[in-house]
């Protein structure tokens, strides 16, 4: 979703641009205060900010911002800028923003697999240790046995979920 944030009579032909050229919902605000309440209660991939307004609402510019979360700001002079130009910086942004999604999502992927293996290898080496031990009784033997198989077939999903990390990082590359 995209707010569109402009008094500009444009808003209307500027909003119907957008939408075509990403399919993205776009919703307008004509003030920065009317922007404000929008960000509180939505989340949008990228905020168009019309540069008059900014600088004729400046007071209301840094409460527009600290409410913008994950959006992308686009700022834009709507007065002298064309369609092509707004749907031109509006569809980097979209794309900036996914390109970020995607590497976000790979560091969080990377990150717990890279901690569970760890946990992993200490199960493997626990319950390996554990069977080692000459004394145990055959129904405890049994069970470490199961426990250690579960723990090696954890593994393998650990490591099948890195090699198509692997692929993927290789086919976006």
């Amino acid at each position: 979703m995209i707010l569109l944030v402009t008094s500009s009579e444009r808003a209307r032909e500027c909003s119907a641009a957008l939408h075509e050229a990403t399919g993205e919902e776009v919703i307008v605000a004509e003030s920065l205060a009317r922007a404000t309440t929008l960000l509180r209660a939505e989340c949008y991939q990228v905020v168009v900010l019309d540069q008059y307004l900014l600088e004729t609402e400046p007071h209301e510019a840094g409460s527009a911002l600290e409410h913008m979360g994950t959006a992308i700001p686009v700022q834009i002079n709507l007065a002298i800028s064309g369609m092509e130009r707004l749907v031109r910086e509006v569809r980097s942004a979209v794309q900036r923003r996914q390109r970020e999604e995607v590497m976000a999502r790979r560091a969080a992927r990377g990150a717990i697999c890279s901690e569970l293996n760890g946990t992993v290898t200490a199960l493997l080496l626990s319950t390996e240790l554990a069977l080692k031990t000459t004394s145990l009784p055959s129904a405890v033997s049994e069970k470490l046995e199961s426990v250690h198989e579960l723990v090696k077939k954890l593994r393998k999903q650990l490591e099948s979920v890195a090699t198509t990390e692997e692929r993927e990082w290789a086919a976006g590359a």
